[in-house]
């Protein structure tokens, strides 16, 4: 079995009002993952098992993507929209992270919703785990899907993140606001 080099990508680190976040581009500029530093070990397990063995080189993701970051973060909540994304995952998985990208800003589905989306109504269960295995939060908007009930469930960034981006979107949904300043 030949072995295969690892995958190497950019780590950046910016800050945000809800704490220091961690940006993984790849050399064309595809962020590979999004996620919050306090849940950098989790981030770096969901790379490893979608693409193998990854080096991670500290260094700054291309501007347009941190400008679009610093938008969503001053108000801009569709300012992520135009971001490339480029996942590892499974087929099921990548058509879960698809159709989470198209829940308008400021909006919220359910699982079953989420699941009817993809064409598979019967598969809640699934989808939940495939929302939780997403590695690129907040770009791939995880955090507007909660409970049947509308109630918020689990969020791999935590609760309080998820209702904080939730009440931001709704606020800057259709609007661009200010820049934020990226640290």
């Amino acid at each position: 079995m030949k072995k295969t080099q690892p995958e190497t990508f950019t780590l950046d680190r910016l800050g945000s009002p809800v704490g220091e976040v961690l940006l993984v581009t790849d050399a064309e500029g595809a962020v590979r993952a999004f996620d919050f530093v306090d849940y950098e070990a989790r981030m770096r397990k969901l790379l490893t098992r979608h693409y193998g063995e990854v080096v991670l080189t500290s260094g700054r993701a291309p501007e347009t993507v941190r400008a679009a970051i610093a938008a969503y973060f001053g108000g801009d909540a569709k300012a992520l929209d135009g971001i490339a994304v480029r996942t590892g995952g499974t087929d099921f998985q990548r058509s879960v992270w698809a159709a989470l990208r198209t829940i308008p800003a400021g909006e919220t589905w359910s699982y079953g919703q989420l699941a009817s989306a993809i064409g598979k109504p019967s598969a809640v269960r699934a989808v939940g785990l495939a929302n939780g295995a997403n590695p690129v939060g907040v770009i791939v908007p995880c955090h507007r899907v909660v409970g049947a009930n509308g109630t918020l469930t689990g969020y791999a960034g935590g609760l309080e993140r998820k209702r904080w981006l939730l009440a931001h979107e709704k606020a800057g949904a259709g609007t661009e606001q200010g820049a934020f300043a990226l640290d």
